[in-house]
């Protein structure tokens, strides 16, 4: 079960990881951030709920039993939706400002965010292991984020900085609320399906009170909004749930060491960006972190 929980946390990290890749495409293509996270959430609804049919149809459950919840459950899938949202929206507005390996190792705080609202509000113990694990990783963090991202304008690299710390912010507590609400009893994929429901209604009024929508034009534009639905959002909210009932949050958040060095690596392969030595030092870093965690409760 644990080690079940590890791979769910790490695919979820992944996973999550290559946001930028399927984003700065559209960026470049002149979408604006929330009409590519419109088209990311709902096409991430429809496959959800494509998966959940199939699953009915497999398994010949009935489909009211798949997609129903309780009455008493709404508020708090309704907030972990908004603070979801939330958190897209504060990345994506941090990709036009900065590099999105730094971007994507900035966010990375949210596991030292995550064990300090677990500590501070549910008095959960922290090993000295894991705190020498968060350390190690927010060093190796530190290593990859580059000087050269600030190199050009200031102002805009600190619009960027603040919106990837709020981001961080609120998956933080979207991490917490999966671990600590009734919500925790509810099998992922209708959580994960609710999620992106509740939370696409940021997106669908801000455009419709003020920001203007701006629609993929090309095949390439949709396979980039598809990659968006399907990685980043379906199978990272999966198997972030996942993982949250199988090792609980702080060790998931630790986990999500690897998405920045996802994001840095696909960034290389795909965008053109570039790594030196002290920042593969840093993607070592991570991983031993990583790994130290996973021997331990393997």
């Amino acid at each position: 079960m644990k080690l079940q929980g590890y791979i769910f946390a790490a695919l979820a990290a992944a996973t999550y990881g290559t946001n930028p890749i399927f984003a700065k495409p559209l960026y470049a293509a002149g979408l604006n951030t929330d009409s590519v996270l419109l088209f990311r959430y709902l096409i991430a609804i429809l496959m959800m709920a494509m998966l959940m049919l199939w699953q009915c149809y497999s398994k010949k459950r009935p489909l009211a039993e798949m997609f129903k919840v309780q009455r008493h459950n709404l508020p708090q899938l309704i907030l972990m939706g908004l603070l979801m949202s939330a958190s897209s929206i504060l990345l994506f507005i941090s990709y036009n400002y900065m590099p999105v390996g730094i971007a994507s190792t900035l966010l990375f705080v949210y596991p030292i965010l995550v064990a300090v609202i677990m500590t501070l509000c549910f008095h959960e113990r922290l090993s000295w292991l894991v705190v020498g694990c968060l350390l190690l990783a927010t060093a190796g963090i530190a290593l990859l984020c580059r000087t050269d991202g600030t190199s050009g304008n200031k102002d805009g690299f600190y619009i960027g900085f603040l919106s990837v710390m709020a981001s961080s912010l609120a998956y933080s507590i979207y991490l917490v609320g999966l671990n600590k609400t009734r919500i925790r009893t509810i099998a992922s994929l209708p959580v994960t399906f609710y999620v992106l429901v509740f939370g696409s209604l940021i997106y669908i009024v801000r455009l419709a009170f003020d920001t203007p929508l701006t629609i993929p034009t090309t095949p390439f534009m949709w396979m980039c909004c598809a990659g968006l639905g399907l990685f980043p959002t379906v199978i990272s909210l999966i198997f972030t749930a996942k993982a949250i009932q199988c090792i609980g949050s702080t060790e998931t958040a630790l986990l999500g060491a690897l998405e920045p060095v996802t994001a840095v690596v696909l960034g290389i392969l795909f965008l053109g960006e570039s790594v030196s030595p002290v920042e593969l030092i840093g993607m070592c870093m991570i991983f031993v972190a990583v790994s130290l965690v996973v021997k331990r409760r393997s």
